[in-house]
């Protein structure tokens, strides 16, 4: 207490500086009209002129010069009058801040998802989104699974959506939807002549990869891992891996005839590409698929904010896309 006493200044104590004083002098400011800046400040012209003047004592300065027509800042008072403007602009960021936490669905919502979901996930989500909180900004972003991992962690991401497994200290997921794997190849290959394909019949054909980095790449070698023992192998007769660098670049490799692939139904079912020259087969049971994920930390406060997406990625019916296919 002594030290508080001892480093302020005695002509602050009992400083009664209002928010709304400093609102009249802003505006007064901005007017150089006492009448003028009453009526913006909706009170009488007396009750802002006195409001002012016990501002002005209480400081012991000037901030205003008065004329019989105007009302100009001094040199201090303007100075004065920018650090009010700066305190209000602090003060409605405060309460903006309050509103935030009151109406979850109004602050801007950080949304990360993997290259392989992003482009064909959020063209559906978005809108959907918009109706269940339509004054809430979005902000969408996608990259590799480390990226969103560390941006989530750091706090730049409020949620991500990846592909299962994915598990981080503090970092809570939530199932959203299993994707099954189809195969894309030209309308005249000889496995479009299948209903069906079996995931051993790649090997025999040209199966273009995503490169290294991508989860969805490993998922496919997982799912069929004779593609990981002939593209292992050393006579290099079996198959060759092409790598492209996206699922876009992908489609476009197969529909230039450089070979087959294997995409997430989304992807395989956009409608990037549509010459007809282009077919997706099914595989057999068990169907290869992914399980798709939201992720967001445990210790995020909006969960309002969460269940709204999830609610949202429900009125997609992505799974009544899988089954209508």
């Amino acid at each position: 207490m002594f030290l508080r006493c001892f480093l302020f200044p005695k002509c602050l104590k009992g400083n009664t500086m209002t928010l709304t004083e400093l609102r009249y002098i802003v505006t007064l400011a901005q007017e150089q009209h006492f009448g003028r800046a009453a009526e913006r400040c909706n009170v009488s012209q007396p009750t802002l002129s006195i409001a002012v003047k016990k501002l002005e004592e209480e400081l012991g300065v000037a901030i205003f010069e008065r004329s019989k027509t105007r009302v100009y800042t001094t040199p201090l008072g303007e100075k004065i009058v920018e650090q009010a403007q700066r305190v209000l602009e602090q003060a409605f960021a405060i309460k903006d801040l309050a509103r935030a936490g009151k109406d979850q669905l109004v602050a801007p919502l950080h949304i990360g998802a993997i290259f392989t979901i992003g482009p064909y996930l959020f063209p559906r989500l978005i809108p959907a989104l918009q109706k269940l909180a339509q004054e809430m900004p979005l902000y969408v972003e996608e990259s590799y699974t480390a990226t969103l991992r560390r941006r989530i962690s750091n706090g730049d991401l409020d949620a991500i959506v990846v592909a299962l497994p994915f598990t981080e200290a503090d970092v809570v997921t939530q199932v959203l939807y299993e994707e099954p794997f189809v195969a894309l190849l030209g309308k005249d290959h000889p496995l479009a002549a299948k209903e069906k394909i079996h995931p051993e019949e790649l090997s025999d054909y040209n199966v273009l990869l995503l490169g290294q980095g991508h989860c969805f790449r490993e998922q496919v070698l997982e799912a069929c891992p004779n593609l990981r023992l002939s593209m292992d192998d050393p006579r290099g007769n079996i198959r060759t891996a092409a790598e492209g660098s996206s699922l876009e670049t992908l489609k476009y490799m197969v529909a230039s005839g450089l070979g087959i692939t294997v995409l997430p139904h989304l992807a395989a079912h956009s409608n990037t590409y549509q010459d007809g020259n282009l077919v997706t087969r099914p595989f057999v049971e068990p169907i290869p698929k992914r399980t798709v994920a939201l992720a967001w930390r445990a210790s995020f406060p909006r969960l309002q904010a969460i269940d709204t997406l999830r609610k949202a990625t429900a009125m997609c019916k992505i799974g009544d896309m899988f089954l209508a296919s």
